[in-house]
């Protein structure tokens, strides 16, 4: 009885919420969502001036909310609609609202803008998302610029050894 009372009162205020990942309903992306976003310039919803924020959007309503600066922490999530309003609801249950106003998308706080293709660790971590359907968030993707000659010396060696064979 409880039940069916919040419900309703829901229901006649006009809000709802999304408690369970799972039940939220996938949206396909309309093509004007769809792609690679990225910030641009400083912004104050990062950390640095120096830090990227990325969200990826595929047709399907798949996204990857990627932020890297000195490290890359990666929300995997989905597409959905929330009172007629698309949202971002990530796998660790934040929803975040999508406002597209001309080439420039708001998304928790940033700024955004299309891009031909996400950064190469914002791609590692997609790959690892679509592995991994369960993997609520992805941080140990270490980034490009903080990697040092020993580390790049060290990973260039075995790709090195399987040329050879």
């Amino acid at each position: 009885m409880k039940k069916w009372m919040l419900l309703s009162a829901l229901a006649l205020g006009g809000c709802a919420q999304i408690t369970d990942y799972q039940q939220a309903v996938k949206t396909p992306a309309p093509a004007n969502l769809q792609g690679n976003w990225q910030t641009f310039g400083p912004q104050s919803g990062l950390r640095s001036d120096k830090a990227i924020g990325s969200l990826i959007v595929n047709a399907s309503g798949d996204t990857l909310d990627c932020r890297q600066w000195q490290r890359v922490i990666a929300k995997p999530g989905k597409l959905t609609q929330l009172n007629g309003d698309y949202v971002n609801v990530t796998r660790q249950l934040r929803v975040m609202p999508l406002e597209q106003e001309g080439s420039e998308l708001h998304y928790d706080g940033l700024t955004l803008r299309k891009v031909e293709r996400p950064t190469v660790e914002c791609q590692q971590a997609l790959q690892m998302a679509e592995q991994d359907a369960k993997v609520q968030v992805i941080q140990n993707i270490e980034p490009e610029s903080l990697k040092t000659r020993i580390t790049q010396a060290t990973e260039a060696k075995p790709a090195a050894a399987q040329v050879e064979k």
